[in-house]
């Protein structure tokens, strides 16, 4: 077969291109699939890149170095899920661990007096069972004591957040099976911090908002981060900010998805070289309620991640 000579390609056109090309696959993915391949999977002949490749040469400069850096969705999940599956992951835990995540975090919580407070930054930690058979706990910085949790019912997946690391071990790492299994499961009713009436969430931005809550409150297998990410992946609506920055000061690129009619937006911060999330926000994009547009509902950096014996112990 003839490939084409990517050696002759200036530097950084590589990258453009990829991305190029992940941006058509998602676009062609959006048309109705055939039953049973609904996970499109590119297979694009020699010329089809050829034409694509000239295109995109087309609107370029002639020198590398002053090529327009461009980034879609599709690209900055995609290499997440790469670099989730090469990881090596836990294979000695054991299921009378623990699995443990540290963080810097900043949220709105009501005060004794009613009033909305937002708490400053401080350090939260997780502790959750390997095999859910085990109570959980939160230690949060600003709260007098530790808060314990039952063991995970996998029954009302993903509506409890803390998911032990053998349950998701058990979910699809096929892409396509692990969307409909949040499409179908996921919780689209949440509790306002104002002790407002419940409000119900658009599908797709609840499906968005459920994924990041496990990745950044537990450990993930290998196998199903990536798919996750690529479930997500085919989440419509999903924007990018190429400048993101986290609650620490880092910088990254993040994706973000809005609820399509509450003022809500959920954004994952992920490290520009590494492709590893960094941390997530939840913002108000527009006056609502109590709420001023800008808002930060919750804000999180994530710290640490480690499997430790028994719960509170620290690494």
């Amino acid at each position: 077969m003839t490939q084409l000579p990517e050696q002759d390609l200036p530097p950084g056109r590589h990258r453009l291109l990829k991305e190029h090309l992940m941006t058509e696959i998602a676009h062609t993915g959006e048309a109705p699939a055939r039953p049973g391949s609904r996970w499109l999977r590119p297979a694009l002949s020699v010329a089809a890149v050829a034409t694509v490749a000239a295109v995109t040469f087309t609107v370029l400069p002639s020198s590398g170095d002053a090529a327009p850096r461009t980034t879609t969705v599709a690209a900055v999940l995609e290499d997440a899920a790469l670099v989730a599956g090469r990881s090596t992951g836990y294979d000695k835990i054991r299921d009378d661990q623990f699995t443990y995540v540290e963080s810097k975090t900043s949220s709105v919580k009501i005060g004794r007096d009613g009033k909305r407070v937002v708490t400053p930054l401080h350090r939260r930690e997780v502790w959750v069972s390997v095999d859910g058979g085990r109570e959980g706990v939160i230690r949060d910085g600003t709260a007098s004591r530790e808060v314990s949790y039952p063991t995970y019912r996998p029954e009302v997946f993903p509506g409890q957040l803390y998911a032990g690391y053998d349950y998701l071990a058990s979910l699809p790492t096929d892409p396509d099976a692990m969307y409909d299994r949040f499409r179908e499961k996921v919780s689209l009713t949440v509790l306002m911090v104002d002790g407002a009436s419940p409000v119900v969430l658009e599908r797709d931005y609840a499906l968005f908002r459920a994924v990041g809550e496990l990745m950044r409150d537990g450990i993930v297998p290998p196998a199903q981060e990536a798919a996750l990410y690529r479930a997500a992946a085919r989440v419509s609506g999903v924007t990018v900010d190429e400048d993101a920055e986290d609650v620490l000061g880092r910088h990254g690129v993040a994706v973000a998805r809005e609820d399509a009619k509450l003022p809500f937006r959920v954004e994952w911060i992920f490290d520009r070289k590494t492709h590893q999330m960094l941390g997530q926000r939840t913002t108000v994009t527009r006056d609502y309620g109590k709420y001023r547009k800008g808002t930060v509902l919750d804000d999180a950096a994530i710290v640490r991640r480690a499997v430790v014996d028994k719960v509170g112990q620290r690494p």
